[in-house]
């Protein structure tokens, strides 16, 4: 009887053991899936900026004839975004839109010259547009980097780390930019 009673309790062990790391596991695949959701955000708002981007340029182009480098630039960025959401590619996408915010800043604060260009309605929809955009991006970002560092603080941590590794879990790279790009672009602000 007491070999039959350790017997149980060693099977009632192993069978909570195994629960338990299956919990783990769960919760492991929850956290991977969360940041792969959370990045497909930024990819939904970053591809309707890119969309919205050449109209902003083309309503530009009747006004600015003498700024084609600027337009230039904006495009050339765009460019860099889009390659770098192609590739999945995390950390070139934070450069990416360093540049592109910068070169979008640069091309609004040339419109401030150009009375007509800001009282053209297809370009203030636009700018209202963009500003509301770079407004949500501002926010996914933010999520996505939650999401990013509660996934990599589980897989650091025991006993998840053992799982983790054992069915080769991987951290996933935070969404950087420089510091000058953490904030918000107020493109409102340009036009006052």
């Amino acid at each position: 009887m007491p070999t039959l009673l350790i017997i149980a309790v060693l099977l009632g062990i192993l069978v909570l053991a195994v629960l338990y790391l299956i919990m783990i596991y769960n919760r492991l695949v929850s956290l991977k899936h969360e940041v792969a959701k959370a990045w497909s955000n930024i990819d939904v708002l970053l591809r309707q900026r890119h969309d919205e981007l050449p109209k902003l340029v083309e309503t530009c182009k009747r006004y600015l004839r003498h700024e084609r480098e600027t337009l230039s630039q904006v495009m050339l960025a765009r460019a860099g975004v889009s390659a770098a959401l192609d590739q999945h590619n995390v950390g070139a996408l934070g450069a990416a839109e360093s540049g592109l915010r910068r070169s979008l800043v640069n091309l609004l604060a040339v419109a401030e010259a150009y009375p007509a260009l800001k009282a053209d309605e297809s370009f203030r929809r636009l700018e209202t547009r963009i500003t509301n955009l770079e407004t949500e991006i501002a926010d996914r970002r933010e999520f996505y980097n939650e999401s990013v560092n509660s996934n990599n603080v589980r897989l650091e941590q025991f006993p998840d780390v053992i799982v983790a590794q054992l069915f080769l879990f991987r951290p996933f790279e935070l969404l950087r930019f420089e510091d000058a790009e953490i904030g918000d672009v107020d493109l409102r602000a340009l036009f006052v």
